[in-house]
């Protein structure tokens, strides 16, 4: 076992001791207690991560409990609140297959076990009662009136119920708990047969039991069974039954003790609920869906289909008119979606804040996916009492392939959703395997870019910045290279993992030690949409230049234009100040981005790369007339204007002629590493 595993079950004995020692008295010190629930933590964990799984590892815990005192009327329960939720969350368990079933077993076998040896060992302070029993049946008239006495004080008080039968079942005497348990005197109890007192389905199997005591072949039985209330509500009890003898050794009479644990089995029925639930809507929760998404996958002759819901907006409601009225929303789209599918095979779960999902047995009335789609969105626009009001963007997953595991209908379904998000509001997309393919392999290399980037796998290299009619260079471009992935990938990847500033702080960096030592043109900054809003930005250069020498007049940082139509600004103005030029990079040159220019006072532009592709691939057109009066007029307003990813010279000289003042891409070779230039 891993140290800090270790360290986590310690600390889970200690919430343990925590919770259950102020139930009872325990006479030993907290160091102690500490150690003995952490013994009992590493049977707990060890039994879940068992193979084969058995409950029955786990069935001394509750007995140990009991005999080392923890015995109290809120230990089990508390006992439950601390384990359950700590096996769940439990790192070293997470790839525990079917965790949520193994979990409820355990802690149910815990509950068990505990509730017997709570039984007996009441049952143990109940011998003296059984001794009187035993002298009142064999000695009949010889008991002495002392006894009699006793025994009827003991009968006549116990908290449990006990009833006296003849061999046939009926009832010679009964005390009054057992009176109170069902809900009728206790004298109205004599005479009747004690087996009519229980619930139909356990009667039976009580009686064979009853018959054999009687016998002879047993002289005591345990069970726990149901009785049933005049008012017809079941009573959950524990059962001690005993063969009493006469004075010849014969069978005389049956005692039956019962102990009320109702409490107990709604308990553990709860538990059994709140495992596999959602606290706030009721539904199934993402452990138990699994499951029974499992199941239905494996019996449905027509096939399932799984749709993975997300509420459009849904922080809006939560941020707008607070998180009470977005707790009831959620509890409102619940009973929705399962009033919407209460007529088919079908399964409802909250699967996380504010995602739904549900899972139908296709059969010959089944909407249609667009139908069912809409049905869910049309149930869901209804507004509430607030006027709130919500849709769903939808991932479908229709009549998979009967090899899927679960676990990959799940990522097929959030994928496919996370697909139909970027669509926009209220989208569904239907599940897409090419689709889904390049979406896993660009995560997946998105996944192992920060390590790449640790293990020197990604690059800086440099592209000429060359003018278009000469070719002679004018500074340097800085370009991103892992593997067979350029520039725009990398950064494309950065922005989806997280990394984009860090990895933009490093190549800024390894950029600015190649170019320290240039003497002909600038270093050419284009930085990513993150890195243009990074509050930190200015102070990232300042400390770039300082660490490697390169002045600020060597250097160009280009911004990202889209990012600067929804920022202040403010980094753009204080690199200027600073003596370092600034310029927009991704221009696309729309009414908004060219009133831009003008608030920012950027010294160059960079035209966005999809322009320049559109006008790479037509003749001459309207297009290019356009692009080439707004660049004439920027250029006339004292901003430098450059062309990134021209293919060919031809390319180039053609923007020469528009009267660019730098171009880079294929037309100048390819990039190469610092130390080549």
């Amino acid at each position: 076992m891993t140290p800090s595993a270790r360290a986590r079950r310690r600390e889970l004995a200690r919430r343990w001791m925590r919770a259950v020692c102020p139930t009872a008295y325990v006479p030993l010190s907290p160091v102690e207690i500490e150690l003995f629930l952490l013994d009992l933590v590493d049977v707990v964990t060890d039994a879940v991560r068992a193979e084969p799984f058995t409950p029955d590892a786990v069935a001394d815990v509750g007995p140990r409990l009991v005999r080392g005192h923890f015995s109290g009327q809120e230990t089990l329960q508390r006992t439950v609140d601390v384990l359950g939720p700590a096996l769940l969350r439990a790192p070293e368990l997470r790839d525990v297959p079917r965790l949520a079933e193994r979990v409820v077993a355990v802690v149910g076998g815990i509950g068990a076990g505990f509730a017997v040896a709570s039984r007996l060992d009441a049952f143990d302070r109940q011998e003296e009662v059984k001794r009187a029993l035993v002298v009142a049946a064999r000695q009949a008239e010889r008991v002495l009136e002392v006894g009699e006495t006793r025994f009827s004080a003991v009968f006549g008080t116990s908290p449990f119920g006990i009833a006296v039968t003849d061999l046939r079942g009926v009832c010679v005497e009964a005390n009054a708990a057992l009176g109170e348990m069902v809900g009728v005197p206790h004298a109205a109890l004599t005479g009747r047969r004690l087996l009519g007192l229980f619930h139909p389905s356990d009667a039976e199997a009580l009686s064979a039991m009853y018959r054999a005591a009687g016998a002879g072949r047993v002289d005591r039985f345990r069970e726990q069974r149901r009785l049933v209330r005049e008012d017809g509500e079941p009573v959950w009890v524990h059962l001690a039954v005993s063969l009493l003898r006469d004075a010849d050794g014969g069978p005389a009479f049956h005692v039956t003790m019962a102990e009320d644990v109702t409490e107990l089995h709604l308990l553990r029925k709860n538990l059994d609920h709140q495992l596999l639930h959602d606290s706030l809507t009721g539904l199934s929760n993402r452990q138990h869906f699994a499951t029974r998404l499992e199941a239905m996958h494996g019996a449905s002759s027509g096939g399932i289909t799984l749709y993975h819901l997300d509420l459009d907006a849904f922080s809006v409601v939560n941020n707008g008119l607070g998180h009470a009225l977005g707790d009831r929303v959620l509890r409102e789209v619940g009973r929705r979606l399962a009033a919407l599918v209460a007529g088919e095979d079908a399964l409802v779960a909250r699967i996380g804040g504010d995602e739904f999902a549900i899972v139908v047995a296709n059969g010959p009335g089944t909407p249609a996916v667009p139908e069912m789609v809409e049905r869910i969105n049309d149930a869901l626009a209804e507004p509430l009492d607030s006027g709130a009001a919500l849709s769903a963007s939808i991932g479908v997953v229709d009549r998979p392939s009967a090899d899927w595991g679960v676990d990959e209908l799940m990522r097929a379904a959030n994928a496919t959703l996370h697909r139909a998000k970027a669509h926009g509001k209220r989208q569904w997309l239907p599940y897409d395997r090419p689709a889904d393919t390049r979406s896993r392999t660009w995560l997946a290399r998105a996944a192992r870019m920060p390590g790449a980037l640790a293990d020197g796998e990604v690059e800086v290299e440099f592209r000429p910045v060359a003018d278009p009619g000469s070719g002679r260079p004018v500074g340097y471009v800085a370009r991103l290279r892992w593997d067979e992935l350029g520039h725009e990938e990398c950064v494309g990847l950065a922005e989806v993992n997280g990394l984009s500033l860090v990895l933009g702080r490093w190549a800024l960096r390894e950029a600015a030690e190649a170019a320290a030592g240039w003497s002909a043109g600038a270093l050419h900054v284009e930085l990513s949409p993150m890195q243009s809003r990074d509050e930190d930005l200015v102070g990232t250069v300042k400390r770039v230049l300082e660490e490697t020498g390169l002045s600020g007049a060597g250097l160009r940082v280009f911004l990202d234009t889209r990012s600067m139509l929804v920022e202040d600004g403010d980094n753009a103005q204080v690199l200027r100040d600073n003596g370092i030029a600034v310029g927009l990079a991704g221009f696309n040159g729309g009414q908004a981005e060219l009133s831009l220019v003008g608030e920012l006072a950027v010294d160059a532009l960079v035209l966005a790369p999809s322009v320049v592709r559109r006008l790479a691939a037509q003749r001459e057109s309207l297009p290019h007339r356009a692009i080439g009066q707004m660049v004439r007029a920027i250029r006339e307003s004292g901003i430098a204007v450059f062309v990134p990813d021209v293919p060919t010279p031809d390319l180039a000289a053609w923007w020469h002629g528009v009267g660019v003042d730098g171009a880079y891409g294929g037309f100048t070779g390819p990039a190469v590493p610092g130390y080549e230039l």
